[in-house]
């Protein structure tokens, strides 16, 4: 999707505000969001559509406005840092253990996590970051990926109505990563909406 195409799904005209941007996610996030569509899978991916469109647009707009603001102060005669564009590589927690061929694959395979779950091929995420958990096991940010695989394998499984199968993957994902506050928070989630779908 391009930076139109954002703004189409949030309902907005080019350019918006980020007052306008943060109002209509608000609105259609409610609309669209899992807990309230339980049944509808549509919804699912529309909420998810929504969600990235949003984060790509506030991005834009800081940068705009970071843009902006370097033009006000050119036009002001004071000097402005020069903008250099590359390509943003992710950003790791540092762990000195890592040697470097381990710290290449770790990169990579993040990159290849992020495209198999945006892809929702969740068994084939979980079996990538199993086998770099065991590769390189003294890493807790390795850790977190494999519970966040888990847990978002568990919620595919709870849209799709196999619920013991992922009160197990919440459950793996809770043992994996145990001090993930934010974790925490979404498997609470998850379990409510499982106990919602048994009443």
């Amino acid at each position: 999707m391009n930076k139109a195409d954002y703004y189409r799904l949030l309902g907005l005209k080019a350019g918006a505000s980020v007052d306008e941007i943060k109002a209509s996610y608000r609105r259609l996030a409610r609309q669209y969001h899992p807990d309230i569509n339980r049944q509808d899978r549509q919804a699912h991916e529309k909420f998810i559509q929504i969600h990235e469109a949003y984060k790509f647009l506030l991005a834009a707009s800081a940068q705009s406005e970071q843009v902006a603001s370097q033009n006000s102060a050119a036009a002001q005669g004071q000097p402005s840092k020069p903008k250099v564009t590359t390509r943003k590589e992710p950003k790791f927690q540092e762990n000195p253990q890592l040697s470097e061929v381990e710290r290449k694959l770790k990169q990579q395979s993040y990159l290849n996590l992020l495209e198999l779950l945006k892809s929702q091929r969740f068994p084939r995420a979980i079996a990538l970051v199993e086998g770099l958990a065991q590769r390189i096991p003294y890493d807790p940010e390795i850790r977190q990926w494999q519970a966040i695989a888990y847990q978002r394998w568990a919620r595919q499984l709870i849209a799709e109505k196999q619920l013991e199968k992922a009160r197990v993957y919440l459950k793996k994902a809770l043992r994996t990563d145990p001090h993930n506050r934010t974790l925490w928070e979404e498997v609470k989630r998850d379990f409510h909406t499982i106990e919602q779908v048994f009443k």
